[in-house]
């Protein structure tokens, strides 16, 4: 039995933040009931649909991912009608997650006030920019707009550089990922009080939360950190370092460390015993990484992943993404996946990264079309008769 297996999730999220959190829900075994608008569906479903290199059967990478293990419903929920029947499905369900703009769900009488009526242990969930109190909760924002007032950008990229934003939207994901955990934890605290509550997650917050002690640092010291590439501020050798073919991450913070690497190194300059302490390291920095460039590039990065792992010290290759999902650790553990399309067809994708000993074998369901599940969930769920679906259908209220 998987651990979510019990609850219904309705999710009316869209791009990425919110139906990235859903999906974590959906993968751990929540029954996930996407409920779109009628006509064209959620946003996400447009992206890179069309694209000849990124799309399956005219569902792109972002709505692939995103939303497999998935259920879609079309429901209008700007009708009397069809907010009526999405009350319906309310009553139950035990979350709903949303990703729009501040003030939305409150417009459309899908907000947490508003459901409470409906069901008491329904838990709601919002992803924005910047949460829904305080003064600037308006802000429109996207991943960048995140990762740029949350300070991460600041201190990434290489000195005296532009500023640079992570790789991995870590704006939209923060958010996407801290909204499972609050949802989960509400779903906690329900067993305890009977009653559900709201969770509000601002990507801001999440990308502040994410800066952790650095931020206790500034605090302590008042000093304002600046981008020092994939250098760090305290320990070395700790950085990427050119071979002979491709770039080698070492990350050295004990001086037992130091003294394995350095003898297996066998580089004369740095026997000194001044190095021996991390002060002296730190001190000698550019000495150091200087030395130890200039011999890592008579070899090839496999020769040194060899050798760093006779004396046990931290590293790895730069991995591009296809080297990464080939590596023999992430295939093991099934972090790539196949996910069939509704309509034939399949592809690969990243997994799910919560391995649980009592949940048995992983299953990935094709991401929904456009109101696949309409019928099957009115009939099943709400007990709508075939008669009842055809009415709904004819006033324009379901897709």
């Amino acid at each position: 039995m998987n651990a979510l297996s019990d609850l219904i999730v309705i999710d009316l999220t869209h791009m990425l933040s919110g139906p990235f959190g859903a999906m974590l829900l959906a993968d751990l075994g929540a029954r996930t009931i996407k409920v779109e608008p009628p006509g064209k569906g959620e946003l996400t479903r447009g992206l890179l649909a069309k694209d000849p290199k990124n799309s399956l059967n005219g569902m792109g990478a972002y709505f692939l991912t995103l939303n497999r293990n998935k259920e879609s419903v079309c429901i209008d929920l700007k009708s009397e009608a069809g907010l009526a029947l999405f009350y319906e499905l309310v009553k139950k369900a035990d979350i709903v997650i949303s990703n729009f703009s501040p003030g939305v769900t409150a417009r459309l009488k899908v907000d947490y006030a508003a459901l409470a009526q409906v069901n008491e242990r329904i838990i709601t969930c919002t992803v924005t920019g910047f949460g829904e109190s305080g003064p600037a909760f308006k802000r429109p924002a996207f991943d960048m707009v995140a990762q740029g007032y949350g300070g991460g950008m600041s201190i990434t990229g290489q000195e005296s550089a532009p500023p640079t934003r992570a790789g991995i939207p870590i704006g939209d994901l923060g958010g996407g990922m801290f909204s499972a955990v609050g949802i989960l934890a509400a779903l906690h605290a329900r067993e305890r009080s009977g009653r559900g509550q709201h969770v509000d997650i601002s990507m801001q917050d999440c990308q502040i939360s994410l800066i952790n002690y650095m931020a206790t640092m500034y605090y302590l010291s008042g000093e304002v950190p600046g981008a020092i590439g994939n250098a760090h501020f305290v320990h070395v050798p700790y950085n990427t370092y050119p071979t002979k073919d491709l770039w080698l991450i070492i990350a050295i913070i004990t001086n037992e460390a130091w003294a394995r690497f350095r003898d297996m190194m066998g580089i004369e300059a740095l026997m000194d015993e001044a190095f021996d302490l991390q002060p002296g390291r730190l001190k000698a920095k550019d000495f150091i990484e200087e030395k130890i460039s200039a011999r890592l590039e008579q070899e090839s990065c496999d020769y040194w992943l060899g050798k760093l792992a006779e004396v046990k010290i931290p590293c790895a290759p730069v991995n591009d993404l296809e080297h990464a999902l080939n590596d023999v650790q992430v295939q093991a553990r099934n972090m790539v996946v196949t996910v069939a399309h509704p309509e034939g067809g399949e592809v690969q994708m990243p997994g799910n990264p919560v391995k649980m000993s009592a949940v048995g074998e992983e299953t990935f369901t094709p991401p929904p079309l456009l109101g696949q599940q309409t019928d099957e969930i009115l009939r099943d769920l709400l007990d709508k008769s075939e008669s009842d679906i055809k009415a709904l259908r004819d006033a324009g209220t379901i897709g």
